[in-house]
């Protein structure tokens, strides 16, 4: 007997090889696929403007990196003794505003160059609901607690988030032709909207994608929302506030995300990482015996194979650790 509907994402024209370098830009569930990549030791680069929930956001972070814009101090705002940029997560917010436009600066530079050679960027839509700040009629990323009477929130709609999302791909694609374009809704659910708004929101950014998908080349589609809504469904595989899900979900979705998009050797390189990363969990008691001096130099010579393969790969944080050099 079956006791759950398993969901087999179909093979994909899409292949990610371990030498690919991979950005990703979204809600909170692009942390989690860009953590998972980067645990595995691929060129990654994690929501750039931290984490993002709507379309319309996505879209204005990647104008601002394809126009390169530099940011200056007169456009952040001040709220609770810190300066704050509405197009970025609150991680970049600090008291010393200098501070905050070199971080945010040197992060639209550095994103701009990356995606010139990335290779797969994957879109991670959370929401269709927006907040415009009143006083400019912007979409906001972030709205920094700042009270909400100085925002209109709305849903924007399947022409609106469609029309968005095909904005910042055209314009990653003029950053980078070869780009590939991966998306996702996540299966994060925004229970602040009530059970109804929250289904009419994802089922608005979901068809989005579906016309995304077929008017646009090298766009494809993974579906992590309803690998959780209708494989896993079950609140076991949710963190406590009932909303994320939990570390036994992002493996699971990770697995399945492996099955469609990795090529054999891709799998082939996470098994030796993983051999990898076992014995750097190994805890060294005492550096002077054979068996340890033994254990060590076969972990070195793992780690010389794999960087002669992969020269991308960088160990050095292992390394001091496994002789024992760390400050």
């Amino acid at each position: 007997m079956k006791f759950r509907t398993e969901i087999f994402p179909e093979k994909s024209e899409l292949k990610i090889k371990p030498e690919d370098k991979i950005v990703t830009f979204g809600s909170c569930f692009a942390d989690n696929i860009a953590e998972k990549f980067i645990e595995y030791k691929f060129r990654t680069l994690k929501n750039p403007f931290g984490v993002l929930y709507n379309p319309v956001s996505i879209a204005n972070s990647v104008k601002i990196i394809y126009d390169k814009k530099s940011f200056s101090e007169d456009e952040l705002i001040f709220h609770q003794g810190e300066y704050h940029s509405f197009f970025h997560h609150s991680s970049f917010s600090s008291d010393n505003p200098e501070d905050v436009i070199e971080r945010i600066n040197a992060g639209i530079s550095s994103a701009h160059e990356f995606i010139k050679e990335a290779d797969l960027i994957v879109l991670t839509f959370g929401t269709a609901w927006v907040y415009e700040y009143i006083e400019t009629n912007e979409v906001v990323s972030n709205c920094h607690k700042i009270p909400a009477n100085k925002f209109n929130r709305r849903k924007i709609d399947l022409r609106e988030t469609a029309a968005a999302s095909a904005r910042a791909i055209k314009l990653l694609k003029m950053i980078n032709p070869e780009l590939k374009v991966l998306l996702t809704v996540s299966p994060v659910r925004h229970w602040k909207e009530g059970a109804v708004e929250n289904q009419r929101s994802k089922a608005t950014l979901i068809l989005a994608a579906e016309k995304l998908i077929e008017e646009c080349d090298n766009v494809f589609y993974f579906p992590s929302y309803e690998i959780v809504m209708d494989d896993l469904r079950d609140y076991r595989y949710y963190s406590t506030d009932l909303v994320h899900p939990n570390n036994l979900a992002i493996e699971y979705i990770w697995e399945k995300f492996a099955e469609a998009y990795f090529t054999s050797e891709t799998i082939s390189y996470l098994n030796e990482i993983n051999k990898l990363k076992s014995a750097f969990n190994h805890k060294i008691r005492n550096r002077n015996t054979r068996e340890t001096q033994s254990f060590i130099e076969s972990t070195i010579n793992k780690i010389n194979a794999i960087t002669n393969k992969y020269p991308h790969l960088n160990f050095a944080d292992e390394m001091k650790k496994l002789l024992g050099e760390e400050n």
